[in-house]
């Protein structure tokens, strides 16, 4: 009976932080539904049966480790709630685990705050703490969301390529707030106000900190874009300027291809006409025509990392004296993988292209995006110097310039392991290599 009772007050406790954490992460989330945000709770009432057993076992086997039970029990709860967070909102680890970092913060936070009232002889102790712990996470929430703060952590999360630092920063944070309520046990009352007054402080130095963070992302993305919409216009400028060049060059022979034109139809060469019409449309498609596709297939690609890369590669290709074609048959809004995953493979496959292409005597490269429903194609075909071992292309450091100058192909297969959905073949034959990647 007495080990029932301990259990109900340990469930107690726990249960009113989830109830504060809940009310939390509706702003840190930015929900906008409460209906919907309520539908997916029912699992996470596991997390408080799960943390009082763990809890109520430690205490009985390490009676004397109190601050080691409630780490314990605290890691418990994290990845509990984590992964209720990855299955709710289909999320990958480090956006749930960062999420429900950020909310034990402010619940935590909020947890340090209503002791406070423990210092004040109330009749009814844990009713006026659970009535204050639950007013303060409410008002709390309710100015996050006035603040936007959910909105702007979000956008810190869409950070992939600093994911992963973001969520450690976020768990030290966190760590540092449990910290301060274990410390609670050992302040005495006339450091009281200064200790709960550094706790307010902490909380709002966090969540600035946040907001800091992803306006500097923010800020950054929009640089970012501002430098592909004046690349794609410089490649358009530059397209143009070529395309005007070749317009001056066929009008100026323009007379004197008629004259021929009419001299062989005189002659009834009509042979010999329809051989000088055939070359003549497909030097104008050769000249002018894929120039003109150049321009218009950028626009198809709508994904920004993917479309600033290609960017980059094109101008690097035309500096170099590489032929290159580009073919974006749809609009390309998605990937089947991590966007900075699929922009590393691209970069490796063009890379290792150009760098082939160029120990050609007429380099060229081929790249063709096919992106339908959520199947993407990406084929990038070169020309290859035949005397090369291609079986070489995939071995660590190695380079066509010397060993130890490249990562070869051999980081590419390394990425392509963490996707089940994702296939990669190459083929070569007649001075021309070909690198095929298609993702589920």
């Amino acid at each position: 009976m007495i080990v029932f009772q301990t259990y109900l007050n340990i469930f107690s406790d726990t249960f009113l932080g989830h109830v504060a954490l809940v009310i939390y992460l509706y702003a840190v989330m930015d929900e906008r539904s409460l209906l919907k945000y309520l539908k997916k709770l029912p699992p996470l009432f596991l997390s408080p049966l799960v943390a009082a057993a763990v809890s109520l076992k430690l205490l009985t086997a390490i009676p004397k480790q109190p601050t080691l039970s409630y780490a314990i029990t605290s890691l418990v709860i994290l990845a509990i709630c984590t992964l209720w967070i990855m299955g709710a909102w289909n999320l990958n680890f480090w956006k749930a685990f960062s999420t429900i970092c950020m909310g034990g913060i402010l619940q935590v936070a909020t947890s340090t705050l209503s002791q406070i009232l423990l210092l004040i002889e109330i009749t009814r102790p844990f009713a006026a703490l659970a009535t204050s712990y639950f007013l303060f996470s409410f008002f709390a929430a309710v100015l996050l969301k006035k603040v936007h703060f959910g909105a702007w952590f979000q956008l810190l999360l869409e950070d992939e390529k600093n994911q992963r630092r973001t969520t450690l920063l976020i768990f030290a944070l966190e760590l540092v707030t449990e910290a301060f309520l274990i410390l609670n046990r050992g302040v005495t009352n006339p450091y009281l106000p200064a200790y709960y007054l550094l706790v307010v402080a902490l909380a709002a130095l966090i969540a600035g900190l946040i907001v800091y963070l992803a306006q500097r992302f923010g800020a950054s993305r929009m640089l970012q874009a501002q430098r592909d919409i004046i690349a794609q216009q410089q490649l358009y400028e530059q397209n143009l300027e070529d395309i005007r060049r070749e317009v001056r060059s066929f009008r100026h022979d323009y007379k004197n291809l008629l004259s021929s034109l009419s001299q062989q139809a005189k002659d009834g060469e009509l042979d010999s006409l329809r051989q000088t019409l055939s070359d003549l449309d497909a030097d104008f498609d050769q000249r002018l025509g894929e120039k003109i596709q150049a321009s218009t297939q950028i626009g198809n690609l709508q994904i920004p990392q993917v479309r600033s890369l290609l960017l980059s590669k094109l101008t690097a290709m035309r500096e170099n004296g590489v032929e290159c074609r580009l073919e974006v048959l749809y609009p390309m809004e998605t990937v089947g993988m991590d966007v900075w995953d699929f922009v590393r493979c691209l970069g490796i496959l063009t890379d290792n292209a150009m760098e082939a292409a160029l120990e050609t005597e007429h380099s060229w490269i081929e790249i063709v995006l096919l992106a339908q429903k959520k199947r993407v194609s990406l084929r990038v075909s070169n020309s290859w110097n035949e005397a090369a071992n291609p079986g070489r292309f995939w071995e660590e450091g190695w380079s066509t310039k010397g060993t130890g100058r490249g990562l070869g192909l051999s980081g590419y297969q390394r990425i392509l392991k963490a996707y089940p959905n994702a296939s990669c073949a190459a083929s070569w034959k007649d001075g021309v290599f070909v690198q095929e990647l298609v993702i589920l």
